[in-house]
């Protein structure tokens, strides 16, 4: 109980600080939000599950953090890998495209969200960000439209944070 009452404070205005885990559009903070959607695709083909979903994030200027469901420590090279991963789409120099999709169209395409989860809309219509044939994902943030504006992306940290839910740290040069 004294958890959740923490949890609630935590989020009390949390809103009015950052949008979407946002601490500001800052060019660094657009790269490291793109690198989120990089991050999060590849951790799902590092560790071998579809199932991997964000359960957080927060990315100001300096650093990014990224949370996810997954039931064990992540190990090191599996954390090497997924950076490699990411790095390599990083250099591929991947378009990032946005469409206007309804929530319905968006999950037929294949996009990533958390569906319960409501999302900013214009009109009827949600923003799908596709990266490459790599990543498709609803989001609102912004984002850079190649990725190599993003530049290289090193993990700093790995951790647990709750019954099944890991945190990476991470930052873009």
């Amino acid at each position: 109980k004294q958890f959740e009452q923490h949890q609630k404070l935590s989020r009390v205005g949390a809103e009015k600080r950052f949008k979407g885990g946002l601490a500001d559009h800052s060019e660094q903070a657009t790269k490291l939000h793109t690198a989120t959607h990089l991050l999060n695709e590849a951790l799902k083909l590092v560790l071998g599950s579809r199932n991997i979903h964000q359960k957080g994030s927060n990315i100001t200027p300096e650093r990014l953090r990224f949370d996810f469901n997954f039931d064990r420590k992540v190990t090191d090279a599996e954390l090497r890998e997924v950076e490699r991963v990411v790095n390599e789409k990083i250099k591929e120099g991947l378009p990032v495209k946005r469409v206007e999709l309804s929530v319905e169209d968006a999950k037929k395409a294949g996009a990533e969200g958390v569906f319960e989860q409501k999302y900013e809309k214009i009109g009827d219509k949600v923003f799908v960000y596709q990266i490459g044939e790599f990543s498709k994902e609803i989001c609102g943030g912004p984002h850079v439209s190649n990725t190599k504006e993003i530049g290289s992306f090193t993990i700093v940290k790995e951790e647990g944070v709750a019954a099944g839910v890991r945190r990476v740290k991470a930052v873009v040069q």
